[in-house]
């Protein structure tokens, strides 16, 4: 059996959330990932029959039973991640009963996930009916979004048309769009229905005054994705009280999208 510490997918969450915490996406313990991971790539590195823990969900995720997740834990501190990845991150399996999670590795200091993972797993549920490869859900709080919520309207056609102008880029990373939420209390299942509801059709999704999610099929595609609306953001927040002279027309992310052959939402450019 190899050593833990030299896993892919424990040096990808040590990098990334780095690299977060780096770029102040994720202040103090603000923000958590959950990545799905393959049981084959896993057995390599841990007795997956050795169960140290059972930790309560609160919520039926039956419909993940047996599939395993390396998760950031709750209180967590993202710039402590890489030089304590024990203490830090944890790596469950959803029980058969969907109930309860088992940890097979990790919060060795008597830590639990995230409390944010009902939502995680919520959103994972929804994510692999759209696409089977989904396996990374990501939650942080990048400023420019967070301004953005207090002064644009919090409609998903509006906002995602406001980020599609202000860079040419993001019709194509995003061409489904966003979805947002306007602000409601975090860590329970209420926020996490009303965000599964939204990721249904997109990947990205705001919540006001707080922060994103994003789903991708692996750590760069979910961290692309937000790291793509937050910079229109910054854009947006740094000209939306500037006299603005020209900008990208409709037409023109109708050429988009044709040069690039992908298919933007139904009924978003007029």
């Amino acid at each position: 059996m190899y050593n833990i510490y030299e896993a892919p997918f424990l040096k990808e969450m040590c990098d990334i959330t780095a690299n977060m915490y780096r770029m102040g996406f994720d202040e103090r313990n603000g923000g958590n990932i959950s990545y799905r991971l393959k049981q084959e790539l896993v057995a390599q590195y841990l007795d997956l029959q050795d169960i140290r823990r059972t930790l309560p969900l609160g919520f039926d995720a039956s419909a993940l039973a047996g599939e395993l997740f390396i998760v950031t834990g709750t209180g967590k501190y993202f710039k402590n991640v890489a030089a304590c990845p024990q203490q830090n991150l944890g790596i469950i399996r959803i029980s058969d009963s969907g109930q309860e999670a088992q940890l097979l590795w990790g919060y060795e200091d008597g830590g639990r996930p995230t409390s944010e993972l009902p939502t995680h797993l919520m959103n994972h549920i929804v994510r692999l009916r759209v696409d089977p490869q989904t396996r990374v859900i990501m939650h942080c709080h990048p400023v420019n979004t967070l301004a953005m919520t207090f002064v644009h309207e919090l409609d998903d056609r509006a906002f995602t048309r406001t980020l599609w102008q202000m860079c040419t880029e993001c019709i194509v990373v995003f061409p489904e769009g966003v979805g947002v939420l306007p602000w409601m209390v975090c860590g329970n299942n209420e926020i996490g229905v009303a965000t599964a509801e939204k990721i249904r059709d997109v990947r990205v999704v705001i919540w006001a005054q707080h922060g994103i999610f994003g789903a991708g099929r692996d750590i760069d595609e979910a961290f692309g994705l937000i790291e793509t609306v937050e910079k229109a953001a910054e854009v947006y927040i740094k000209i939306m009280n500037t006299p603005i002279k020209q900008s990208i027309t409709d037409e023109e992310l109708k050429k988009l999208c044709e040069a690039f052959h992908i298919v933007p939402r139904e009924g978003y450019l007029d």
